[in-house]
């Protein structure tokens, strides 16, 4: 496709040889077929004039830094227009795998199967504004029996530095690698597997970052800076009808996207003796009847809309897991080694990224006054500054 070859092509800087960008565009052009199975044995099958030994040689054997390759990426993607409200999304993903050879393997709880199961489990850092997102970098998880296991590690070609680190310790390296690499955002948010951890708060709020994040219906909150620590459940359950109002954040396909919801001022209270910290505490109640939490560091005078449309912008990074996965073949990878998880998962960001340009580039030929405005096309504006 002479498209993809365009997009590439800047990216032959980073191969010694003819032979590693040939294979890098026989590769993404796989993962690009509406073939279902994308591995190398199958898209050496698929598109012509490559093997499978010259892909998996991509992946395991040619010298090239995925690191340097993901970074000039996500530079590129910043030269995109911005509106300048973007979130920093985190969220994990499971990759269901047999046996006990995979890198970071094992029997763990993931969301994808929506149970414990055996399975690799990667932590992912998103960048999503309400027009337009992409992934900036992912980091395969090892549990504790493989960080503990030297032998095991090194057969798997897990970097010497690489030491046992809990998810939300992974997800803040992601955001410092993500600051470093200059990406500009106005909110980090995260699910209640992160948000409800007290380290990756004290984390966010040492490095003074603005967020959003689900939290745990027992999260402990305080009516006052030194008022005992309560439920999240049992604060808003006794808040009168009348403090809930409904809020819309999106318009999806079929209609918009809605809830009641209450934000109550309050403190954190992570645990005793440890410093309160003030913020919003945001219940939410679904049309289906869900009761659901939030905690948001924004200030007091944050429109309760701006915190409802930036908790549900994890959209973003729950949608790039479902088509990396159903487009891109993200967890059909067969390969057992460190390096070769994430340089797949390099190329499968980079195969994303292809998509998003090509579709924010058609949106920028097609866009119509008046057309219906979605998660995916031109933004709304700026909620309505009512005060929380």
């Amino acid at each position: 496709m002479p498209a993809l070859d365009e997009f590439l092509r800047p990216y032959h800087v980073h191969f010694a040889r003819s032979e590693a960008t040939h294979a890098l565009e026989r590769y993404l052009t796989g993962m690009l077929t509406e073939h279902p199975n994308k591995n190398c044995d199958t898209i050496a099958q698929v598109v012509p004039d490559t093997s499978e030994q010259s892909l998996q040689g991509l992946l395991t054997a040619m010298r090239w830094d995925e690191d340097d390759l993901n970074h000039q990426r996500v530079k590129g993607l910043l030269a995109l227009p911005t509106e300048g409200d973007a979130a920093l999304l985190f969220d994990d993903t499971g990759f269901a795998k047999q046996g006990q050879s995979s890198v970071g393997v094992a029997r763990q709880y993931s969301g994808t199967l929506g149970k414990v199961g055996n399975c690799q489990v990667s932590v992912n850092c998103h960048y999503a504004e309400r027009t337009i997102a992409w992934p900036v970098a992912t980091r395969l998880y090892l549990p504790k029996e493989w960080t503990d296991n030297p032998e095991r590690m090194a057969k798997a070609k897990v970097p010497q530095h690489v030491k046992f680190q809990t998810k939300p310790e992974i997800a803040l390296d992601l955001l410092d690698k993500a600051d470093s690499w200059g990406v500009k955002y106005a909110a980090v948010v995260a699910d209640a597997d992160y948000g409800d951890n007290p380290n990756f708060l004290a984390g966010l709020e040492n490095r003074k970052k603005r967020h959003v994040v689900a939290v745990r219906k027992d999260f402990k909150v305080a009516l006052t800076p030194d008022g005992p620590a309560r439920a999240a459940e049992s604060v808003l359950a006794g808040q009168p009808a009348r403090a809930w109002r409904t809020v819309r954040w999106r318009e999806g396909s079929k209609g918009w996207l809605k809830g009641r919801f209450c934000a109550i001022r309050c403190w954190r209270a992570p645990s005793e003796g440890a410093e309160r910290v003030e913020g919003w505490l945001i219940g939410e109640r679904t049309s289906q009847g869900e009761r659901k939490y939030h905690w948001s560091n924004f200030s007091a005078q944050a429109a309760l809309e701006g915190m409802v449309e930036y908790a549900h912008r994890r959209y973003g990074v729950e949608q790039f897991h479902e088509e990396a996965k159903g487009l891109l073949g993200w967890d059909q990878y067969q390969g057992r080694l460190w390096p070769g998880f994430h340089r797949n998962s390099v190329l499968v960001m980079l195969a994303y990224s292809f998509l998003v340009i090509q579709e924010w580039q058609q949106r920028q030929e097609r866009t119509l006054r008046g057309r219906p405005r979605r998660a995916f096309s031109p933004s709304a504006g700026p909620p309505a500054p009512v005060p929380a």
